[in-house]
């Protein structure tokens, strides 16, 4: 059998030179023939200017440049060093545990809401007061291991420097630490309070210790109050019915309050009593607080809200 017996017969495709006129050609099954278009009007093209979006996040250090290292106080430098040469993310987040496990608790007294940070995710207390030779000191302490550690930085860090050097440090700094991959968001505004707290406590300071001519001076704001008429009777009546070797009455009132001139009588409401007195021989500790209360139970009823007490034999003084 041919090849051609196997296909059917078609006129389009099997056809003579006699009659390609009368048959139909496969273009025109296809398309159209072309037609012409006239338009009574030039046409004009214009390129429309368009914006290119920047879908790129910004970044901080094309917009605002860090602080140089230089600028900074000698021991943040150092603590700066000492984690840039830390590689791995996680071993600069147990430098900074160890930091915080090793930073010293701060007395009991001084967490109170004015030395309190707000906007932490932890509790987290700044306490600074001024040297001999004005520089200014800080402790501090958080409920949390992490934070303890931030705080331990600027603890660290910042103490021994005078208030002028500090105030000029930048809260950037924590990315020269390279501690970004360890800090979420909150942790950072954290950070950035922390700091900001130091920084409004040294201006305090420096400036209370320009006005009074005081570099002993205590926390400005934050320091022992002279006794108002409350605690001027708290003290007769402790001398007059214990006969005490040592008596020490401090108003610390303005430390719950949170404000510093939190003072007169209608607000003497919290005091530390310390009290050494031969009165106390044979005494539990309970009895001599309850000897404490017995004393200056008028004023708890009118007003004295807490006392806190350290009641003590001369013998017990001795040991120490």
């Amino acid at each position: 059998m041919s090849i051609s017996s196997r296909i059917p017969y078609s006129p389009l495709f099997h056809h003579s030179n006699t009659q390609t006129s009368n048959l139909i050609k496969p273009s025109s099954l296809l398309s159209p023939p072309p037609q012409k278009i006239f338009f009574s009007n030039p046409i004009s093209t214009q390129r429309i200017p368009t914006k290119k979006p920047n879908f790129s996040a910004p970044s901080s250090s094309s917009s605002v440049s860090l602080q140089s290292i230089e600028e900074l106080p000698p021991k943040l430098q150092e603590i700066i060093n000492l984690f840039r040469g830390v590689q791995e993310p996680k071993a600069k987040y147990e430098q900074l545990l160890f930091y915080g496990r090793n930073l010293k608790p701060l007395e009991f007294q001084y967490k109170n809401n004015a030395n309190k940070v707000q906007g932490c995710v932890s509790q987290v207390w700044v306490r600074a007061y001024v040297d001999s030779d004005k520089n200014v000191i800080f402790e501090a302490d958080s409920d949390s291991v992490l934070t303890k550690g931030l705080a331990a930085l600027l603890v660290q860090g910042l103490s021994g420097r005078p208030a002028d050097e500090i105030v000029r440090v930048s809260p950037d700094f924590v990315v020269l630490l390279g501690l970004q991959q360890s800090l979420t968001p909150s942790r950072n505004n954290g950070f950035v309070n922390m700091l900001k707290l130091m920084q409004k406590k040294a201006l305090q300071l420096s400036v209370e210790a320009e006005k009074t001519g005081n570099s002993n001076a205590e926390e400005f704001g934050e320091g022992p109050a002279m006794l108002g008429s409350r605690g001027v009777w708290i003290k007769e009546m402790l001398e007059k019915e214990l006969r005490p070797l040592e008596l020490e009455v401090e108003d610390i009132s303005y430390q719950h309050a949170g404000h510093s001139g939190f003072r007169g009588s209608d607000a003497e409401t919290h005091f530390n009593v310390k009290v050494v007195s031969e009165e106390f021989e044979g005494k539990s500790l309970v009895k001599r607080h309850r000897l404490i209360y017995s004393l200056l139970q008028e004023e708890l009823q009118g007003g004295l809200h807490a006392l806190s007490i350290v009641a003590k034999t001369p013998a017990e003084v001795g040991e120490q």
